[in-house]
């Protein structure tokens, strides 16, 4: 690993290998051997997550469950066997479903391990070796050619058209030449032309480096120490359960304490009686049943999300969705589709566009948006036919897909080409090529030799706009050839630039038959312009749509991108982002604080020339700022801001092993529209989780409030006993409750903002609900509790008759909770849910069985009682109903007039 402080890409190949104390040929086999003593192995280290003990550990560490423990315990000590193992299995059924459902691996690490290069060829004494890239050290003379992944960090010092692609690097969308001059020391990393990090792909050429960097100090390295250090997010709703958890408990503890006093020092009752009040208060407030349905309601989110290609890793993450505030995303085959496309293509006389996208040839050419006839336009063909010529790209078509193989920005001319009509088969066997000077960094250009079956011949050339335009002295017109307008040119290149594109010329000349070998001096002047080429990687269509649908959902999508200011803008345009005017650059992050950072990314959406560095400081400074972030990406150099931000969100197909690792999220299908409706499904999930706390919680709030009221009231003995409230908790979660799991999604859930950072899970609004729902149940119960008692002594039987009732109110309420202020008196609310129905048809069969079957009987003191009591029970629960309906409809008509 390297510590050296030099800016290699700023140092000349010269003082490189002098300040690593090295030659062309290589260091000395001995010498090789000590720097890797010193030095240590080229290689990443790899991550060790938590032992399967320490996960399953983890899932007790809730507040609540701590308290049910404690419960249990006490509870067992008084001799309530049932009581303790009824707790007991609920807290264990809890973790274990957290323990399976935990899906999010800690393998980051590994994964970009996984890239590093198996072996490496190197230079030692003159002499060529093939070694374990592991063994590079720093000095070594690496050889790379086509195919090679680059073993450590390498200052070039020979290069022969060599190119290498760095976009799981650095975001950019083709491969980047390379050169051996230096760079300015300002330079950011994707514009280091004389450098090859490792990790990268060799895709073109041959070259040779000197390794200056190895293992955690390279590139690939720094990237793998920032993710090691990233410390995961809380999500919202974890956050808010835990405050939830953490008053819930308070509050429990404080009632059950001041119902103990209150027994023991107003009501003389005995000390044991009044320690099993306490108990059973504190197991009615406890909603033994919410841990399981919140994860229940989750798991069934992640079921629905799959169906829609978003393909959740850690369950929290489900809900966490639906309340981003704003997505980061790079713009690299994520909001692109990483193929580069001809958009537009300029001759002397006329501006074409070209419509289509990406590989697949299907699309037209228009001039000002008409469509045109290609044939027509004579210049036209001759220049497309000269890109399809100067070409060593190959169009091919696998299972319904198109697919380039060579370098992308000339398979995108093939493609146009096809668009004008064009066989590439037929014109190569029209115009055979005879000769070629391949494509050199140096001099910037490609020409090829063809000659026709007629005795025609001719040298076509493309390369650099500005590097062909000193190679031309003519120009092609639809009149023929004039001198050429230089301004013209530049003029229509600098347009091109400013919109995005990468731009392409194309020039040729007629050659004499006998011409048969190309030499620089052929093409070193007098050839004739034919015209540029714009080339975009554009925005994937259904990524517009998606964008559009967060800008009315009120999350901000920002780019954050390693490619030029200029290209992302032009591409946030397309997609309609609401601030497409500013960016801000890598450089201009580092100058600012933290507060100026913020202050400037309310209302920038456009980040270039970023590093892993800047994503991770944009994330951390946006959460620091109470903002739910999102971030999207594919590359190694995401996987840092993956795992740092609240949701995570890497592309299944393009993506890189390390960003998937990192990220809660794996879009399936690369598709960006995938994670609104993600958001939409998250948003549905919190709706539905809220309804389910609030049809629980009245549930517990009703029980504690028929034991406190008994013991404030002198009753002789409870209403309720805790196996039977245990009962009631359990078998109306796992029925009633989990039924809201299913509701369908809300109409207007995209067209609401998302929900304030920070907010409470319990609005003063939901609070005052559950107090009202908890009276009307109390009130209920313990009505008809004593109405029994009054009828006969047998508290068995009272009991039976209280926990029905109390099971009645919560079938009827379970309609109200579908719900939060709309009306149910409707067929959608009380038929649009069928689980709902079938959840109060198992309810009854429970019941039934609770009250009438002897085990039932025998486990949880019951007394079976006749048909007509029934009806009193129904009547008087079917209050809760039109009840909490009037109270909706006060509510909306005080919100409607304020």
């Amino acid at each position: 690993m390297d510590e050296n402080p030099h800016i290699w890409h700023h140092e000349s190949a010269d003082s490189t290998f002098a300040a690593v104390a090295s030659q062309p040929e290589g260091l000395e086999v001995d010498e090789a051997r000590r720097r890797l003593t010193e030095q240590g192995l080229n290689k990443l280290p790899t991550s060790h997550g938590r032992s399967v003990l320490q996960r399953l550990l983890g899932q007790f560490h809730n507040v609540l469950i701590h308290v049910l423990l404690i419960v249990m315990v006490v509870t067992a000590i008084l001799g309530h066997w049932i009581d303790a193992a009824v707790i007991a299995g609920v807290v264990v059924i809890n973790a274990l479903i957290g323990f399976i459902q935990e899906g999010r691996a800690e393998h980051a690490l590994n994964a970009i391990q996984s890239m590093l290069a198996p072996s490496a060829r190197v230079l030692r004494g003159g002499q060529p070796f093939t070694i374990p890239a592991e063994q590079l050290v720093v000095g070594d003379v690496v050889i790379l050619q086509s195919g090679d992944r680059v073993p450590a960090d390498l200052r070039l010092f020979r290069t022969k058209g060599f190119q290498v692609a760095e976009a799981p690097l650095t975001g950019e969308s083709v491969a980047i030449e390379k050169c051996t001059s230096a760079i300015s020391a300002a330079s950011e990393l994707a514009e280091r032309r004389c450098m090859a990090y490792s990790g990268t792909l060799v895709t073109h050429g041959q070259g040779a480096g000197i390794v200056v960097a190895t293992g955690l100090g390279t590139e690939l390295g720094k990237i793998s120490a920032l993710v090691s250090r990233v410390e995961p997010t809380i999500t919202p709703l974890l956050r808010q359960m835990a405050q939830f958890s953490q008053w819930l408990t308070a509050a429990i503890m404080v009632i059950a304490v001041a119902t103990f006093s209150f027994g023991i020092v107003i009501r003389h009752y005995p000390i044991t009686d009044m320690f099993l009040a306490a108990v059973s208060l504190a197991v009615a407030a406890i909603p033994e049943g919410l841990p399981a349905i919140m994860t229940i309601t989750l798991a069934i989110g992640v079921e629905k999300m799959a169906k829609r290609n978003a393909v959740i890793r850690r369950l929290p993450a489900v809900e966490t969705l639906g309340a981003v505030t704003v997505i980061c995303t790079d713009k690299t085959g994520t909001l692109t589709r990483n193929e580069m496309t001809v958009r537009n293509i300029v001759t002397a006389d006329t501006p074409f566009e070209l419509s289509g996208t990406g590989y697949d040839p299907h699309g037209g050419i228009t001039i000002d948006h008409h469509a045109i006839f290609p044939e027509q336009y004579p210049l036209l063909l001759t220049t497309l036919r000269a890109a399809v010529l100067c070409n060593d790209a190959d169009l091919r078509t696998q299972e319904g897909q198109w697919h380039i193989h060579g370098d992308p920005m000339e398979g995108a001319l093939l493609v146009a080409g096809i668009k004008a009509g064009f066989d590439t088969n037929t014109e190569n066997k029209t115009y055979p090529r005879t000769d070629l000077i391949p494509f050199e960094s140096e001099h910037r250009f490609m020409a090829t030799l063809h000659h026709s079956h007629q005795g025609e011949a001719f040298i076509f050339l493309k390369g650099a706009p500005e590097r062909v335009m000193e190679m031309c002295n003519q120009q092609q017109t639809n009149d023929g050839t004039t001198a050429i307008d230089l301004a013209y040119w530049q003029q229509q290149t600098e347009h091109m630039a400013h919109n995005g594109q990468r731009v392409l010329a194309i020039a040729y000349r007629p050659t004499a038959h006998d011409h048969r070998e190309l030499t620089f001096d052929d093409v070193n002047d007098n050839l004739i312009m034919l015209g540029l080429f714009g080339l975009i990687d554009p925005p994937r269509q259904e990524a517009i749509q998606a964008v559009n649908t967060c800008n009315i959902a009120g999350v901000r999508v920002k780019i954050i991108t390693g490619d030029h200011a200029l290209t992302a803008r032009a591409i946030a345009r397309q997609l309609g982002l609401i601030n497409t005017q500013e960016a801000l650059t890598g450089q201009q992050i580092d100058q600012l604080s933290n507060d100026e950072l913020f202050e400037l990314a309310t209302h920038i959406d456009i980040y270039a020339r970023t590093s892993p560095e800047h994503k991770m400081r944009l994330v951390t400074v946006l959460q620091q700022h109470h903002q739910i972030v999102a971030m999207t990406g594919d590359g190694v150099n995401d996987a840092p801001a993956l795992k740092r931000s609240d949701i995570g969100t890497a592309m299944g197909r393009s993506g890189t092993a390390a960003a998937k690792e990192a990220a809660e999220m794996v879009l399936a299908d690369d598709n960006f529209a995938s994670i609104t409706a993600a958001i939409e499904e998250g948003r549905a999930v919190y709706d539905n989780l809220r309804k389910a706390i609030l049809f629980i919680l009245p549930t517990n709030g009703g029980e504690a409030l028929i034991i406190f009221a008994a013991v404030l009231l002198g009753f002789e003995q409870l209403p309720l006993t805790p196996v039977q409230i245990l009962w009631v908790n359990m078998v109306t979660a796992v029925t009633l409750a989990l039924s809201l799991a299913f509701e369908p999604k809300e109409s207007d859930l995209m067209q609401r903002p998302p929900r304030p950072p920070g907010s409470p899970l319990l609005s003063p609004h939901l609070i005052w609900r559950i107090g009202f729902v908890s009276v009307i149940l109390m009130g209920g119960t313990l009505g008809l509790f004593q109405w029994e008692m009054g009828q006969s002594d047998d508290i068995a039987r009272a009991r039976t008759i209280a926990v029905n009732t109390l099971v009645m109110f919560e079938i009827f309420y379970l309609f109200n909770a579908r719900y939060i202020l709309g009306s149910i008196f409707n067929r959608q609310g009380l038929t649009g849910n069928r689980y709902v129905l079938l959840a109060i048809v198992f309810l009854a069969i429970f019941q039934c069985a609770f009250t009438y079957l002897p085990v039932m009987q025998t486990l949880f003191g019951t007394r079976p009682f006749e048909a007509g009591i029934w009806l009193k029970i129904i009547l008087v629960a079917s209050s809760v109903l039109f009840l909490v309906e009037l109270e909706k409809c006060v509510l909306r008509h005080t919100f409607t007039h304020t």
